[in-house]
């Protein structure tokens, strides 16, 4: 096992130093090392990402302070020896937390499923070969290879490393990338001093390097920083909508306990009994299924999403995903197939040429930075003959110079052959490959002006440039100049035949799509041209970057393609969108795509992207195309309107049953409701109330974006709880004025008229549309039925006494069927009314 005494300021110690005291080699850990040490140290994971355990999770249930009061209460009654009455109240509390926690805990187990489908993986040497793992798997003493897009796995010192620079802002706060290299810094460097170390959390921005690893998990820098805080992903406009909506039922219930605790013993009654009946009340008006009911419904969400090719890494973001209005993408594998063909090699005069061809290949073979589908298109092709050319050097593909150089011998020759953007080529160029002439502004204007006519017909064009070198033995970017501009490289990418279909699903979903790509202007256009794609405006990077703020953000709602844009400015774009209020998504794959990705509502990024833009991403598509993502989006929307039926529906029946309840106890000269039947009418309607996420959506529900409307919702909430009051005050009338029922019929006949109402209202305001014309989901139908077939019973039932309820009447029962009748009709009326009102207004508006 690895000897600490050497490790307390690894970036101090030469590798030798630290080889010994790891017990490991330049060709890394033997497999059995590694299982050891995976066996002694746990996981290189950090220990906050741990799932809750069953009984954590089963604890948790009873956190509210609500129930936690209400058991006192309980435990209260018991004591003045009220046993009954007691362990019927805990009976039901304790069945409401297990159907909770079973929910919750299988929508857990699910979601873990779902997540280990996409992880980060590394390169480790292990028994002396190149193996894939996960990350996870890295021990101490592992040997990691690195390049452009890696996610650092762990913290380590470095072996080699080539034009390696390093994103490591999340722990520094850097703007900008750090290089990286070997060698031994003084043991009192601070973090941002120790150049000769990676970070576990950071990623390669350019470059390739070898590391060995010194510490895991939560032994790294960030595991120590992630220890004393707790980061919390930015809040989501449906996490506001619930915190402000919990706040508003805070206060109402608060007002509503001590006011009714407050009269009732005013009036004389016990207060014991005016204390739990005053605590099962604010029990009843709470949606305390809520937070299970959005675990439950987005689990389920994901899972569906899962089977169509789309995995969900952050629950939360489902509800953006639903919201989303406006869709950013780069072409390449999205519009187009993503398989790259080199067309064409052909020299400066647009002829085919085989030593362009060999340049580009030997170029694209030796590199050993960044993979990219260009490069593993030309190598691809039947090889060259390349023998004889040696590799010494090269300098890797980054995002600011947007080229990659190969530096080879044949011989007594050393030539640095360089490939890149044709723009980035010809700027490091003197000379071109024409009886070695120099290029002056004519030949580049004609250079630039065949390579626009192949950009016009859809072609990528590269440059290809070479420069002759006398012996050296370290070459940099710096050596990038003086070159001959050699010939151009032209890759096709044919557009994928379904796109336009597609593209017009996601105009008819309401969702605007926007092209943000690094290509020409010219290639870009000919793509949108072939895909069907209507162009609003056209916006180069070289313009955006004139434009200031207020400018852009007028812009960007009337151009949907920019081009020739870097990642900065692809940032800037979706926070100006997101600045002028759009639900905005972005979909990249690449490292350049990842503060992209960050800085929109819905981050999406594909299964073969790099680590870290799948790290950055909120859902991972397991198949790259547009197609899967209007698929997703579609279940987003649904798994959001199935959640917000439970916050419309329970709400609404709560509010309204329980303000009657409150106001009826201050005429009546009993409880109208004893606090076992207040929340055994809860504990009943939860059950469908769960089942709610597998419901039906109807078609309009999942045709335009929709957000969380607070205001709305209390709209909602007012209106139809004060139909269900008119209703519950009628039943009084009944029961009292025109039955004259006893106190025991009066609360027989108030539960089941409280249950089977909300039952009902559950079936009619679950849809916009008349509820007979809407399908309902087999589970949730079933449920209904079985809950008001034992709330029927009840009264009947042997336990009826233990209950306080007795049997009814057959008047008293027709005329319960006929108030819940009249009740049915009403809320549709009144339902047609609020959305005739509230709903197409908005539409309007829009």
């Amino acid at each position: 096992m690895p000897d600490s005494n050497n490790l307390i300021t690894y970036w101090n110690r030469t590798p030798d130093v630290l080889f010994d005291s790891l017990g490991s080699t330049q060709d890394g850990l033997t497999t059995d090392q590694a299982a050891d040490r995976l066996q002694a140290l746990g996981p290189n994971a950090l220990s906050e990402r741990k799932r809750s355990t069953a009984l954590a999770l089963f604890l948790n249930q009873f956190k509210s302070p609500l129930i936690l009061i209400l058991l006192f209460a309980t435990a209260v009654s018991a004591a003045t020896q009220d046993y009954v009455d007691s362990l019927i109240v805990l009976a039901i509390v304790v069945g409401s937390a297990v159907l909770t926690f079973i929910q919750e805990y299988n929508a857990g187990v699910a979601l873990e499923k779902l997540r280990a489908r996409v992880h980060a993986k590394s390169f480790v040497l292990r028994d002396g070969s190149r193996q894939e793992i996960p990350a996870e798997g890295v021990v101490p003493g592992d040997i990691v290879l690195l390049s452009a897009g890696s996610l650092i796995p762990a913290d380590g010192v470095l072996l080699e490393a080539t034009d390696f620079y390093v994103n490591q802002a999340i722990l520094t706060g850097e703007t900008y990338p750090v290089e990286k290299q070997p060698g031994v810094v003084p043991a009192y460097a601070d973090l941002a001093k120790q150049t000769n170390c990676v970070f576990m959390g950071t990623n390669v921005r350019s470059g390739s390097a070898k590391a060995l690893i010194i510490q895991t998990g939560t032994r790294t820098s960030f595991g120590q920083i992630a220890k004393r805080l707790t980061v919390r992903q930015p809040e989501t406009d449906f996490e506001r909508g619930v915190r402000r909506f919990g706040n508003l039922l805070s206060r109402m219930m608060l007002v509503l306990v001590v006011a009714v605790f407050a009269i009732n013993v005013f009036l004389n009654k016990p207060v014991l009994d005016a204390l739990i009946f005053s605590i099962a009340l604010a029990v009843g008006i709470t949606p305390e299924l809520l937070p299970a009911i959005i675990s439950v419904t987005l689990a389920k969400g994901s899972k569906e999403m899962a089977a169509q090719g789309v995995i969900v890494r952050r629950l939360n973001a489902i509800e953006n995903f639903g919201s989303m209005d406006v869709l950013c993408t780069d072409k390449t594998g999205t519009l187009t197939e993503g398989i790259v063909q080199l067309d064409g090699a052909l020299d400066v005069q647009g002829e085919a040429s085989q030593d362009v061809l060999r340049c580009a290949y030997l170029n694209a073979t030796l590199q050993t930075g960044l993979d990219n589908p260009l490069d593993e298109a030309i190598a691809a092709l039947p090889a060259p003959d390349t023998r004889g050319a040696v590799k010494i050097d090269e300098i890797p593909y980054d995002f600011i110079r947007k080229r990659l150089s190969v530096v080879v011998a044949e011989g007594e020759q050393i030539t640095m052959i360089t490939k890149g953007a044709l723009e980035n080529i010809l700027e490091v160029c003197t000379h071109i490959r024409d009886h070695d002439q120099p290029l002056d502004r004519q030949q580049a204007a004609s250079i630039r002006e065949r390579s626009s006519g192949w950009s016009g017909q859809g072609f990528r064009v590269l440059g290809v440039a070479m420069r002759e070198f006398p012996q050296q033995q370290v070459f940099t970017r710096k050596d990038e100049t003086g070159m001959t501009f050699t010939g151009f490289l032209l890759f096709f990418d044919p557009p994928k035949p379904e796109v336009k279909q597609t593209i017009l699903d996601l105009a008819a979903s309401g969702i605007e799509l926007k092209i943000i790509t690094g290509d020409n202007k010219q290639v870009a256009l000919h793509t949108a041209e072939t895909i069907g794609l209507t162009i609003s405006g056209v916006l180069t990077g070289s313009e955006l970057n004139k434009l200031g703020d207020e400018a852009l953000w007028q812009q960007v709602e009337t151009v949907n393609m920019f081009v020739e844009v870097d990642p900065n400015q692809k940032e800037r774009i979706i926070l100006a969108l997101r600045k002028n209020g759009r639900v905005v998504g972005y979909m990249g794959d690449g490292i350049n795509d990842a503060p992209s990705l960050h800085a929109a509502d819905v981050g999406i990024s594909v299964d073969q992207a790099v680590d870290v833009a799948k790290e950055a991403a909120d859902f991972v598509l397991l198949g790259k195309g547009l197609d899967v993502l209007e698929r997703g989006i579609r279940l987003g929307r649904s798994t959001f309107a199935n959640t917000l039926k439970y916050v419309y529906v329970t709400t609404s029946a709560n509010f309204g049953n329980m303000f009657s309840m409150a106001g009826a106890s201050l005429f009546l000269p009993f409880l109208p409701l004893l606090p076992m039947q207040i929340l055994l009418t809860n504990f009943l309607t939860d059950f469908p109330a769960i089942t709610i996420a597998s419901d039906l959506v109807d078609p309009e529900m999942i045709e335009r974006p929709r957000r969380w409307d607070i205001r709305n919702i209390r709209n909602f909430m007012i209106t139809f709880g004060s139909v269900s009051s008119v209703f519950d005050y009628l039943t009084f009338g009944l029961l009292l004025l025109v039955l004259h029922a006893t106190t025991d019929e009066f609360r027989t006949g108030w539960f089941i008229e409280s249950v089977m109402t909300e039952l009902l209202v559950m079936l009619v305001i679950r849809t916009q549309r008349p509820f007979f014309r809407s399908r309902i989901g087999r589970m949730l139908l079933i449920s209904t039925a079985a809950v008001a077939l034992v709330t029927i019973a009840l009264p009947y039932l042997p336990i009826n006494a233990l209950l306080g309820m007795t049997p009814l009447s057959l008047d008293l029962v027709l005329g319960l069927f006929g108030i819940t009748l009249l009740y049915l009709v009403g809320t549709e009326a009144t339902k047609r009314i609020f959305y005739r009102r509230n709903i197409r207004p908005k539409l309007l508006r829009r």
